[in-house]
């Protein structure tokens, strides 16, 4: 397979990319596509995008509350000025899944809004995404990183633990239906 890299290191009018993927789909027998999954930084552009692929899974399961459309209506203002970050899974364009942290203390993030949308997933976004805000977390200089779920999103809760996430308590949360709490620990370098 080719390597992409340099042209992502060296073009500067392309956008940053963090990580990506490069798969090859044959579409046809005669003519095969590059299919391409890069992980970016959220621009203002992708705000709409961002909203919807989490109203989808909110409304699907039951869950949206007045705290999830105060992030979604605002995410630059809840999320991103305050310290956090939000990253994007794009395919060929598209907005296929997305990710953030939403800063607690200096030591704590946590990790919010994390989803792909149907027709993407079984294909790696999620972990790409959750890595991401793993290293994202790190490079802030976070000891924790926390985050609020339910239980209906087994699938979602299967993958924080594969990546050493623990249940804890839920406590105090901005989400009464938050019936889920887990906690990753950052060791120190």
């Amino acid at each position: 397979m080719p390597d992409f890299s340099d042209l992502f290191q060296h073009h500067n009018s392309l956008p940053v990319i963090s990580e990506f993927k490069i798969f090859i789909f044959n579409r046809s027998n005669i003519t095969p596509a590059i299919t391409l999954m890069i992980i970016i930084d959220f621009e203002d552009k992708y705000a709409a995008a961002f909203k919807q692929l989490n109203l989808e899974w909110l409304q699907q399961y039951q869950l949206t509350e007045a705290h999830d459309l105060e992030i979604l209506n605002n995410p630059e203002g809840t999320i991103i000025a305050p310290g956090g970050c939000i990253f994007l899974a794009m395919e060929d364009g598209v907005v296929a899944g997305c990710a953030g942290l939403m800063k607690v203390t200096d030591d704590e993030y946590e990790l919010v809004k994390m989803t792909v949308a149907p027709a993407f997933q079984g294909r790696g976004f999620s972990k790409l995404l959750l890595a991401q805000c793993l290293e994202a977390a790190k490079q802030r200089g976070a000891k924790t990183i926390s985050l609020l779920s339910n239980h209906q999103l087994e699938t979602a809760i299967h993958l924080y633990k594969r990546f050493g996430f623990i249940h804890v308590p839920v406590g105090k949360s901005h989400f009464e239906l938050a019936d889920v709490k887990m906690i990753l620990q950052i060791p120190a370098e």
